[in-house]
């Protein structure tokens, strides 16, 4: 069955071709290049080839032929196994082929061997569905899809990984367009544009945006955006707020096109910026359509019209506006205009706008609201008026700041001039709101254009540019159901970007040829001319359109009937037959149908001249500004309707000659610059995230011109190789003969000829050969059969071999079994026979025995049962008897209960009778006696019985007077109790210091009174009831009473005198006791104190003279020390000393003392203790009774005082609260004033005894003559209680510690020298082992490393020659000795035999003359090296500027640091503050100097990068700090810097060398950088393994070739970075470099590599496939090894190659659904995102290698999602190349002596001298 295939309108025909006509086949199937294929592939049309079918639904359909084509048949199967067969006209109409699956996925649309639209339709699919890739070429075009979803594709690290790289060397990118722009400004000095086109919603401003972010990243700072780049990203919040609308296709839509010209300097760095804008959609402003919006600003400022800076602004909900309210959609999902206001008006600020400018912008978008909102009504027939209570009006004219009469009249009246006369003519309701619209319109035009103005100014620069790269922003190609004026502009806009891309195009594909010098036919291009003249041209649609608008009766009917008629010879344009108000123009996109309705108002825009003229006369600046014409010749974008005469008219434009006129500048501009293009794809409608539409991406790609690019390079060559790349891909098509490694030309022409007949089908350029389309995928066909050919030949010699192998293995294994088998079965039959004897045996024993078991079982069966049986019965006749007598016992009690409960019955019976019976006798009775009670005699018993009640009650009156009596000796005792109350509280008052006591006992009292009081109120209340009977009774209590109050006052007034007195007496004897009792023992304690202190500083000075003894071994301190000071105050020492004690002592005793020794002058402290001594009365304490007083220790001194201020705290607040609570009471505040009272003499006396302890501190020698003359030898009775004794014991037993240490001291110095001497015994033997194992080195070396050797040699000689010079010194010293013995033997020789030893002396001096000896002068240095200050700048300049690492190779490594630091320990020596920061500054700028001057240069940088750490590293060792002297020598520690601390000039240094490092670091990086790809990616062990799939256009005449940089080959490129690996290594070491440092160096250089190729290869398709995986494997085991040799492999360098590494294996590793967790953890070092772009680069270099499924690649993802929750730092694609490892600086001391270090003559420091 035939199938239809629709028409589809893309094409035009054939009349706009401009050489050669088209095929049939492209007017049958209206595809673009479509019909050049069939021609030379009709032998591939056979059962199995693959093809595409138009689908109405799909686009294009894949199918597969189920048999060959013939009889223009083709029968075809889908994929979901339907089939079909329909018939072709011709063999030119048979269906595209497929591409080959290897070909799946390319980055580059023009690498496909079958270049059509299906196969471009597919390709593009493929990569954004299954590989997520939303960039694709096509030839020079970068195909951009929206994804609609936030890849991290475009962070610093992806700028970085595109710089420098060709367009083709990388996938696809935004980046790599711009780079390729950005280098072709630098190379060929030429401006570059960017033209980014699409339709809305496609990404344009995104892409746009990223563009000029790549500018500003390399043109500006490296690590950070530009300040114009920001200014830029600034302007787009305020560009999208009053230029972007939301349409039915987009929600941000950009209803302006916009042209950024970003300027450069010479240097091409950013240096300022402009903004065009084109076709700005006015008519927005006061219409949209359904499902539409307004401009975003006017939203955005109805969301914050609550806010107080905007309520002036009388602004509500959108709604209530007529210009917000007629699309009906106010809101956009997931868009906050309030928050997107606050952005816009936070970019104002940015851009420098202030905020009055803001506040009047918003003036005007709130005016235009409210002219909106103005009701125009019909005031009679052809007339209109507003009426005067209009609010809308009023507040509109109130914001633009204009007379509200005015703007009332001229909104509904116009100015009409007739010759000299002037008249007002009204407007009708139409008229008057078109003319209110218009003005709206206009204001809000010229309000844009002054935003634009303002950010231009933001962006100008101040000097001229001398390049520029311009990105063209601009609306894509548009047709809608009612396509008006606007749609007319941008799509000749469009119109005329096509033409110049398509020249473009083909300009550059014409050169490819002409530079390949191959001959060919040039080819045809769609040309759109015709359709621009059409639109242009005199008598065009334009021009036709102009000449209406000046008609004074023009309109839209008239207009499009004249296009009808001076039109219709253009075959691009067309009638409706259905319509007289529309047009058809057929675009090169498409056929699109144009409404007459409103062109020549919107061609027109004019606005009423009064009106305008109002808005000039406004009391804003910013409204009057709108409307100034700036310049004579400024071209206005809207014209204003004259009131003058008609001499103007010439001189207006209308829109549409201002847009052709902006158009033609715009295209003058890009035709005078380089240009790139962007065509960006809408993937759907729904703007769901990677998901492809194919019909709507396939009518952009006809629209954008990405399939004339692929028609223009299908009609060439569009398969372009290198040879060598053919070589390696191809040569298995060759045999070995036709190869001549010499001419790889000439082998690939062998190769080519003998697969392809046909000359025309390729050609061979100077540097590549060109093939049609379609004979990439024969020659991969053919290659694959070869393949397969060699394939089953390998398969069927290795299954020969298998099989052959496996038969002898199973002979020989049979064989052996044979052997084995036989063996074993006569081992068996023996076997068999001894177990049957056995068993026979064992048969014979076992019977016995089982019937001896039976029976000893049957036996012991019956024992056991009957002997059960016998129990069983025994317990049963047992339980029987206990059950009997069970029952006995129960009967008993029975029987007994019953009986007694019968007992009991009786019993209560008895009672009960009884209690009956009484009762009735007691009735009886007590009627007699109620007879009886009436009688007189009864009344007489009764009154007898009160009197005796009477008698009673005297007798109990005498019983209380007998108590009363005894109260009152109650009241004694309690005086008297109360007396020793007081008395103890007085005693506890002045031993402690405390009132607490005090105030319990007065409680108490208190409490003892109230008793009395009480028992007194009893006695009372009884003596009352018998008032009158006792009265005189009473007044005698009373009296007696009385006068018991007066004498018990009397007592206790006499008590309190008497305890007083004595209590001051005791408390005077016992503290002058204890006063003596201190003062003696104190005397003791000096005395033994001084003898010990004797001792101790005699033990001392012998203690230094052993210390100097041992000078060598002593060290010093970094900082002044006590050693350094004065020697002045030596003998106050012990002094001193003893006056901390006391003040210790005294600061026990009490903490509220002023002051311990100054109290008073010391002429007060003598008169007061001479005074209080005289007056002491030494009494015994035991004349006091009750007063038991002890001596407290010093050591409960200071906790008593802490309590007793506690206390005394506590009962200040009580005494202040009783006075507060009570201030009425007299008798309260008279005993507050006596405590107060007693208080100060508490205090006086505690201050007469602070002095005469300080007295007795200081005067203890008069003291202890007191004390003797007053006890004599009974001064032991002031130490009772032993608590003195106690404290000299103490003080004993710490001077006996102190000498403890002493000791203790004396004995680690002894250790501490016997140590250092066995420490530089090692040391020697270790230096001596040392140079065997180098001299043994270096006769086994051989020479091969010569500078190495030469170094070491010279390290062993200038250590030998210390030895040496060692060995001289102690030579020179033995010497002496035996020079001294000599003389002393000779004296004796001549004293005992008087011979003349001088004969023995001549003949040493004549050996002495004959053998002349220069011996050195023996001193001993104290290594530092003074210098004068004048010279410090030669020594700077000869250590340091003038330097050559050349020369410092030859020195000791540091050698410069360790005379500079001997230079500062001078100063340090004599103390010289400004001489040291002298030199320390110096020092600072000259290596900051010389390494500026030199940071180009590796040697240099090394050695200073050596030379600082050494500097720092001496500082800290000699800095003093205990801690960097853990492995100095005693005479390291001695020559430690005294008087300076230099800790923040180390800082200084480490900061230096971090800066040094990373400078290193850096020229690294640069030497390795283009060594990382070709050695880690490229090279290839095996040329040709991996073979290379085939290319598009990479190298294509777009791209730069960079020629300067002279890539490396990569067969060398792996040798070259082991070389300078090696290199860098030999560097850091030759000049002493520490080895921590060596391992961070090389640690951040592995991870930049590995940095590098990792991001490298996530960035290329054609190195994802299992061959380059093995091969990059390979190439990194080569830099494991090497750190292997080098001994850095123990350190963790190679770790940081782990990411490449498993990036490695992943391409390696099996790809089935079992492997996913293996992956997955072998890939721990990966990032989620890293994987899976890996997986979906993944591309099979060969057909027998399968692909990914996208299946596995979703599992990985899924596994990945755990890992991908804790994995925040992991988040980014790219390694960071810039990240750098925390630097530090190990403390490396040396094991340098610098009294050993001499000044080598080649440096000419003769002004240094050794001290």
């Amino acid at each position: 069955m035939p199938m239809v295939i629709p028409e589809v309108s893309a094409y035009t025909g054939p009349k706009n071709a401009r050489k050669l006509s088209l095929d049939p086949l492209a007017e049958r199937y209206k595809l673009i290049g479509t019909h050049f294929w069939p021609r030379f592939h009709l032998h591939h049309y056979v059962t199995g080839a693959r093809v595409w079918i138009p689908d109405p639904e799909q686009v294009w359909r894949f199918a597969e032929l189920t048999k060959d084509y013939k009889d223009n048949v083709v029968a075809v199967i889908y994929e979901d196994a339907q089939t079909e067969e329909f018939k072709v006209k011709s063999d030119e109409d048979l269906p595209p082929l497929r591409n080959p699956d290897i070909l799946l996925g390319e980055n580059d649309l023009t690498s496909l061997s079958y270049l059509h639209e299906p196969a471009v339709l597919y390709n593009l699919q493929v990569r954004f569905c299954n590989h997520n890739a939303i960039y694709t070429y096509c030839g020079i075009v970068l195909v951009a899809i929206n994804p609609y979803d936030e890849l991290p594709i475009y962070g610093p690290d992806t700028i970085s990984a595109y710089r420098g790289h060709n367009m083709g060397d990388l996938d696809p990118h935004i980046f790599a367009v711009a780079e390729e722009a950005f280098t072709q400004m630098e190379r060929e000095n030429k401006d570059q544009s960017i033209i980014v086109s699409g339709e809305s919603g496609a990404g344009k401003t995104v892409s746009a945006k990223y563009a000029m972010r790549y500018f500003a990243s390399v043109g500006g700072a490296a690590d950070s955006e530009t300040h114009v780049e920001k200014k830029i990203l600034a302007s787009n919040p305020i560009m999208e707020a009053i230029g972007n609308a939301k349409t039915t296709r987009n929600d941000n839509s950009s209803r302006f096109g916009k042209y950024i010209e970003l300027d450069f300097t010479q240097n091409y760095s950013i240096l300022g910026a402009n903004m065009r804008t084109y076709l700005l959609e006015k008519s927005r402003v006061v219409f949209q359509a359904p499902d539409e919006r307004n401009y975003h600003i006017f939203y955005q400022l109805c969301a914050v019209a609550s806010e107080e800076k905007l309520k002036h602004l009388r602004l509500g909900h959108q709604d209530n506006f007529h210009y917000l309210n007629q699309g009906f959609s106010p809101h956009i999902d997931g868009v906050d205009d309030g928050a997107d206001f606050h952005e816009t008006c936070q970019a104002f600020n940015l851009l420098g706008i202030h905020e009055k400018s803001q506040d009047q912008i918003y003036r005007i978008l709130a005016g235009i609201l409210h002219l909106g909102n103005v009701t125009v009504e019909e005031s009679g027939t052809d007339s209109s008026s507003i009426s005067k209570g209009d609010e809308a009006l009023q507040i509109a004219s109130d914001l633009f700041g204009v007379d509200v009469d005015d703007l009332r009249k001229w909104l509904c009246h116009r100015k009409i001039v007739s010759g000299r006369e002037v008249f007002n003519k009204p407007m009708t309701v139409t008229e008057a709101t078109f003319s209110r619209d218009a003005l709206s319109k206009h204001i809000y035009a010229k309000l844009f254009d002054w935003i634009v103005s303002e950010i231009n100014k933001c962006f100008a620069a101040k000097t001229r540019p001398y390049r520029f790269i311009g990105v063209l922003d601009i609306y894509g190609f548009e047709t809608f159901e009612i396509n008006s004026f606007e749609q007319f502009c941008i799509n000749y806009a469009n119109e005329k970007l096509q033409q110049q891309f398509n020249q473009h195009v083909f300009k550059l594909e014409q050169e490819e040829y002409v530079k390949e010098q191959i001959e060919w036919e040039f080819i045809n291009f769609y040309d759109n001319q015709p359709c621009i003249d059409l639109i242009e041209s005199k008598l065009g649609i334009l021009d036709l359109l102009d000449e209406e608008c000046r008609m004074p009766k023009g309109s839209d009917q008239s207009w499009v009937e004249k296009l009808y008629d001076k039109c219709k010879k253009w075959d691009h344009f067309s009638k409706p037959r259905l319509s007289n108000t529309s047009f058809v123009i057929a675009h090169f996109a498409d056929k699109v149908g144009y409404e007459c309705a409103g062109f020549l108002e919107k061609n027109r825009d004019t606005v009423s001249e009064e009106c305008v003229n109002i808005l000039k006369s406004s009391q804003y600046p910013l409204v009057r500004a709108l409307f100034t014409e700036k310049a004579k010749g400024a071209q206005t974008k809207v014209k204003v309707m004259p009131a003058g005469p008609a001499k103007s008219k010439d001189m207006r434009k209308s829109v549409g000659s201002q847009f052709r006129e902006s158009l033609s500048l715009l295209m003058t501009t890009l035709n005078s610059t380089t240009p790139h293009y962007v065509r960006c794809i809408k993937p759907n409608d729904d703007k769901m995230a990677f998901t492809f539409d194919p019909t709507r991406a396939i009518q952009q790609l006809r629209a954008c011109g990405v399939l004339e690019t692929v028609r223009i390079s299908a009609a060439g060559y569009p398969s372009r190789w290198t040879y060598n790349e053919f070589l390696c891909r191809y040569r298995v098509l060759c045999n070995s003969r036709d190869i001549q490694r010499n001419d790889v030309r000439v082998t690939c022409q062998k190769i080519i000829s003998n697969m392809i007949s046909d000359e025309d089908k390729f050609k061979f350029g100077r540097t590549k050969i060109f093939f049609r389309a379609g004979q990439v995928a024969y020659m991969e066909k053919l290659r694959a059969d070869r393949l397969c050919a060699c394939g089953v030949m390998i398969q069927k010699n290795v299954r020969m071999f298998i099989v052959r192998k496996r038969y002898r293995t199973m002979r020989s294994a049979a064989l052996t079994i044979q052997r084995y088998s036989r063996g074993m079965v006569a081992r068996r039959r023996v076997h068999h026979m001894r177990q049957t004897a056995a068993a026979i045996k064992i048969q014979a024993c076992m019977r016995g025995w089982l019937k001896r078991v039976r029976y000893q079982r049957l036996k012991y069966t019956v024992i056991r049962l009957q002997s059960r049986a016998r129990g069983t019965w025994a317990r049963q006749r047992f339980e029987h008897m206990r059950r009997v007598r069970a029952c006995i016992v129960i009967q008993k009690h029975i029987r007994k209960y019953l009986a007694v409960k019968h007992f009991r019955m009786a019993v209560r019976g008895f009672i009960t009778l009884q209690g009956l019976v009484r009762c009735f006798l007691a009735r009886r009775m007590l009627k007699k006696l109620k007879i009886e009670a009436k009688s007189i005699e009864h009344q007489k018993k009764l009154n007898k019985g009160l009197e005796n009640k009477i008698i009673s009650l005297q007798q109990k009156l005498t019983e209380m007077k007998h108590e009363n009596n005894n109260i009152k000796a109650y009241k004694e005792e309690i005086t008297t109790l109360k007396s020793q109350v007081v008395e103890m509280k007085a005693l506890e008052n002045q031993l402690k210091g405390s009132t607490n006591r005090v105030t319990e006992l007065e409680a108490l009292v208190t409490k003892l009174t109230g008793e009395v009081e009480f028992e007194r109120g009893e006695k009372m209340d009884i003596l009352t009831q018998k008032e009158q009977a006792e009265k005189d009774n009473r007044e005698l209590v009373e009296r007696l009473n009385t006068e018991n109050a007066r004498l018990t006052e009397e007592l206790n007034e006499a008590q309190k005198e008497e305890v007083m007195r004595q209590g001051e007496e005791l408390l005077r004897r016992k503290f002058e006791a204890e006063k003596q009792q201190i003062i003696m023992e104190s005397s003791e304690e000096k005395a033994a104190y001084q003898r010990l202190l004797a001792e101790y500083n005699r033990l001392e000075q012998k203690n230094d003279i052993l210390e100097e003894q041992l000078a060598k071994v002593k060290g010093g301190s970094h900082k002044r020390s006590a050693s350094n000071v004065s020697n002045s105050g030596a003998s106050d020492t012990p002094t001193e000393l003893v006056r901390d004690d006391i003040m210790d002592l005294n600061s026990m005793m009490g903490d509220e003392d002023v002051g311990y020794g100054s109290v008073r002058s010391r002429m007060s402290e003598n008169s007061d203790s001479s005074r209080n001594l005289e007056n002491i009365e030494w009494e015994s304490p035991q004349k006091i009774p009750n007063a038991d007083i002890k001596i407290q220790v010093p050591e409960k001194l200071q906790e008593l005082e802490m309590e007793n201020a506690k206390l005394k705290d506590d009962l200040n607040r009580l005494r202040k609260s009783i006075a507060d609570s009570e201030p009425q009471n007299n008798q309260v505040q008279e005993f507050m004033k006596q405590f107060e009272a007693l208080q100060d003499e508490l205090e006086r006396r505690r201050e007469e005894c602070i002095q005469l302890r300080t007295v007795l501190a200081n005067r203890s020698h008069d003291i202890r003559s007191l004390t003797e003359n007053s006890y004599g030898k009974d001064v032991d009775i002031v130490n009772e209680d032993g608590e003195l004794a106690v404290a000299y014991q103490t003080q004993k037993q710490v001077n006996r510690q102190l000498e403890e240490e002493l000791k203790t001291e004396k004995m680690r110095h002894k250790e501490t020298e016997s140590e250092y001497k066995s420490e530089l015994e090692r040391l020697r033997r270790d230096n001596e082992r040392q140079q065997k194992l180098l001299s043994q080195n270096l006769s086994k070396g051989g020479g091969s490393h010569p500078e190495a050797l030469l170094q070491s040699e010279i390290m062993r000689l200038t250590s030998e020659n210390l030895n040496l010079q060692g060995q001289v010194d102690s030579l020179t010293e033995q010497l002496k000795k035996y020079k001294r013995t000599l003389k002393a033997y000779a004296k004796k020789l001549k004293e005992t035999s008087g011979t003349d030893p001088s004969d023995l002396l001549d003949v040493t001096n004549n050996e002495t003359d004959v053998m002349p000896v220069i011996r050195k002068k023996e001193r001993e240095y104290m290594g530092m090296f003074e210098y004068d200050r004048s010279d410090e700048m030669q020594i700077i300049r000869v250590l340091i500027y003038e330097l050559k690492p050349r020369v410092a190779v030859t020195f000791l490594p540091g050698l410069p640091a360790y005379i500079l630091f001997m230079c500062i320990r001078h100063t340090d020596h004599i103390n010289d503050d400004e001489k040291v920061r002298s030199l320390l500054n110096n020092i600072v700028n000259g290596v900051k100097r010389v390494i500026k001057k030199r940071h180009e240069d590796l040697d240099s940088t090394v050695l200073w990068l050596s030379n600082t750490l050494r500097l720092l590293h001496n500082l800290k060792q000699y800095s003093g700090d205990k801690a960097f002297q853990a492995e100095n020598t005693v005479k390291q520690n001695e020559q430690s810097l005294k008087n300076f601390d230099l800790s923040e000039y180390r800082q200084v240094l480490s900061d230096i060398a971090v800066w040094i490092y990373n400078g290193v670091i850096k020229l690294m990086e640069e030497k390795v950088q283009p060594l990382i790809v070709p050695s880690i990616l490229e090279h290839e062990a095996i040329a040709g393994l991996s073979g290379n799939k085939p290319g598009g256009m990479r190298g294509r005449a777009g791209s730069v070739a960079r020629e300067l940089e002279s890539p490396v080959e990569p067969q060398k490129a792996l040798d070259l970075l082991l070389k300078e690996m090696t290199q860098f290594y030999r560097t850091l070491a030759m000049f002493g470099t520490d080895p921590e440092l060596i391992t961070q160096v090389f640690r951040q250089i592995f991870y930049f590599i590995c940095a590098g190729s990792l991001n490298n290869l996530l960035l290329r398709k054609d190195m994802c496939h299992w061959s380059k995986g093995m091969q990059i494997r390979y190439n990194l085991s080569h830099l494991e090894q090497w750190t292997r040799d080098m001994r850095l492999h123990e350190s963790g360098v190679t770790d940081t190659l782990a990411p490449i590494i498993q990036a490695a294996q992943l391409l390696q590793a099996r790809k089935t659904d079992d492997d996913v967790h293996s992956i997955c953890d072998m890939c721990d070092k990966l990032s989620v995102s890293q994987i899976i772009k890996i997986l979906n680069l993944y591309t099979p270099a060969d057909e027998f290698e399968e692909r990914v499924p996208i299946s596995f690649i979703h599992k990985i993802q899924t596994k990945l999602q755990e890992r991908a929750e804790g994995e925040q730092a992991q988040a980014t694609l790219l390694m960071n190349t810039k990240f750098a490892f925390p630097v530090r600086f190990p403390f490396n001391p040396s094991s340098i002596h610098l009294e050993d270090i001499e000044l080598p003559d080649s440096l000419n420091l003769s002004m240094l001298k050794k001290v």
